[in-house]
């Protein structure tokens, strides 16, 4: 497994906490998060494959991605870690801590995204396909904006602007993607749902703005069965970049899981 590109933020000597984007994102998403919100913290904030300055080729599926985070964990952390994940990232979290238990000492959930609705999946995945890149970053920020980002500080999309896009041909830019990796990674979000250990606390965050939501009651009902009050479901007013609009909310929960 190709070694995955990563941000690390806060004191070596910090409590660890492994935060993993979600789809067509970044590791240096969480910056804001860091640096601002858990300062004493030692965050680890992988790209994804397919993802940032991470290898592009494949494979792309969920099992390719859990490797490369447990190989993460393994390379630079001193033990067993709190996960964040958002999204797509949030089913990563769940199969690592289902497949590395050892590695994974809680998990916070950000509106994560899984088993969404195939038909969904196929129309994204469609879409990514057919418009990969934009005329310019006005247009890009601009479909941000108009979607999950809407009440995210502006501040942080002209950084993730900086951050994340790039030239792409004809004089147009597009985000730091693999625009194949993407498209077959959607997919992954059709898979059936998994659940973590019964003894490992969880933090589950619904994004209550996102319609048709990405959690669904069946996933909500298969925690609750299995983690019984290791688990906590809370509802934020907010769109689906849970970590860029509450910051401080989602540092907070980080710091009970610590």
């Amino acid at each position: 497994m190709p070694k995955l590109n990563s941000y690390t933020y806060g004191p070596a000597d910090g409590p660890e906490v492994l935060a993993v984007h979600g789809m067509t994102g970044h590791g240096a998403r969480w910056a804001h998060l860091a640096e601002r919100h858990l300062a004493d913290v030692r965050v680890l904030a992988p790209d994804l494959v397919g993802h940032g300055r991470s290898p592009w080729t494949p494979p792309w599926d969920i099992d390719a991605q859990v490797d490369g985070l447990s190989e993460l964990i393994d390379a630079h952390a001193r033990g067993p870690v709190v996960v964040v994940g958002h999204s797509y990232g949030g089913a990563l979290a769940v199969h690592l801590a289902k497949s590395h238990p050892e590695k994974v000492r809680g998990l916070l959930l950000l509106d994560p995204a899984i088993e969404l609705d195939p038909s969904d999946l196929l129309e994204v995945a469609g879409l990514t396909a057919k418009f990969p890149d934009y005329t310019d970053a006005e247009e890009a920020k601009s479909e941000k904006l108009n979607g999950a980002w809407a009440d995210v500080d502006p501040a942080l999309l002209d950084q993730e602007v900086e951050d994340h896009l790039v030239d792409a041909d004809e004089g147009r830019v597009a985000w730091r993607i693999s625009t194949p990796a993407i498209v077959s990674s959607w997919g992954e979000l059709a898979r059936p749902l998994v659940v973590p250990p019964a003894d490992l606390p969880t933090i589950l965050v619904q994004a209550m703005r996102v319609q048709p939501p990405y959690v669904g009651d069946k996933f909500k009902a298969a925690l609750s069965d299995r983690l019984g009050d290791n688990l906590t479901v809370l509802e934020f007013d907010c769109d689906h970049m849970v970590a860029q609009a509450k910051p401080a909310e989602v540092a907070e929960l980080v710091r009970r899981l610590l």
